[in-house]
């Protein structure tokens, strides 16, 4: 008889992208479970997520981050690594700049109620981005992929982003214990769901243009990142593309896909595990990498830099 393990690695087999199917086998760890933490904790943890996306958005539309604006949120820590104003349109600009100035009030309200944390390095560099998205096609992309380069390019790299905080939100907040801690969630979670939203409606818009000089279009790019992002993640299908089909689009009666979600149409959950290894771009919440090069900071973050480290990895 088939145990649910076998199962679950079945479905998993059936429903991931095909591209990963020939390259890797998903699989079904038991460290999918919620992390044990106070709210402060959830909330310092979260934060990492924060100044990733307030520096990439800041420096993008500005080409200056969240030091010009709010210096002592950092704590001391290091400036990111690469950032720059992107190529962008009028009307582009505006949405990347307004998704900056909401990121700044994330960090403000975090740092208000729970005294926040230091800032960790951030890779926001196009090398950085390049690498992602050559592990996301499965090969070196040439040229190099910027994301600074065009709009097109540079909402690609920001839907690699945010999503992600958002699927952190809606994992910890059943395992918050206080009502104000729920209450923040709440409003940092509204605001997190909608840039994922506009994001996604304007490649959506953009769906079947081939992103240059790539014979691969803007949703074959959606496609390929949430794939690696479930794959990286380890915990089954909790990404999706903005093309699906119709097994995982909403009520499995279209292939649209604007907005990812479950059989439900709930949003999927993500374990601060899940997210590290995404994040880190390891697959391993032991070994840093990818936008936070010397590991996030917080309790939750470090403690699986210090285990690992006393497991002489």
């Amino acid at each position: 008889m088939a145990t649910p393990s076998t199962l679950c690695c079945a479905v998993l087999l059936f429903l991931f992208p095909l591209q990963f199917m020939a390259t890797t086998t998903p699989s079904c760890p038991g460290d999918c479970d919620p992390t044990d933490a106070d709210d402060n904790d959830r909330f310092h943890f979260a934060q990492n997520l924060e100044f990733l996306e307030a520096e990439f958005f800041l420096h993008g539309a500005l080409g200056k981050g969240l030091d010009a604006f709010e210096p002592e949120f950092a704590k001391g820590g290091p400036p990111p690594i690469g950032g720059r104003r992107a190529n962008l349109d009028y009307l582009t600009r505006r949405i990347i700049e307004e998704f900056g100035y909401q990121e700044i009030g994330h960090n403000r309200e975090i740092v208000r109620r729970t005294g926040g944390i230091p800032r960790p390095l951030i890779d926001i560099s196009s090398q950085n981005f390049a690498k992602l998205f050559d592990k996301a096609v499965g090969y070196n992309l040439d040229p190099p992929f910027d994301p600074y380069e065009d709009p097109i390019k540079y909402m690609l790299a920001v839907y690699a982003i945010p999503y992600v905080g958002l699927n952190g939100y809606v994992g910890t907040t059943p395992c918050l214990k206080k009502f104000a801690s729920k209450q923040l969630v709440a409003g940092l979670l509204g605001v997190e769901s909608g840039q994922d939203a506009a994001t996604r409606e304007w490649l959506y818009k953009k769906g079947d243009e081939k992103v240059e000089p790539y014979d691969i279009t803007v949703v074959e790019f959606t496609n390929m990142i949430s794939g690696l992002r479930n794959e990286l993640g380890k915990c089954g299908i909790k990404d999706e593309g903005l093309i699906v089909p119709k097994e995982l689009g909403a009520e499995n009666r279209t292939t649209s896909n604007v907005l990812s979600a479950d059989s439900n149409s709930l949003s999927y959950p993500r374990t601060p595990q899940e997210i590290l290894r995404i994040v880190y771009s390891t697959g391993d919440e032991h070994r840093p990498g990818g936008f936070f090069p010397e590991g996030a900071n917080g309790r939750i973050a470090r403690e699986y830099l210090y285990n690992d480290q006393l497991r002489g990895l």
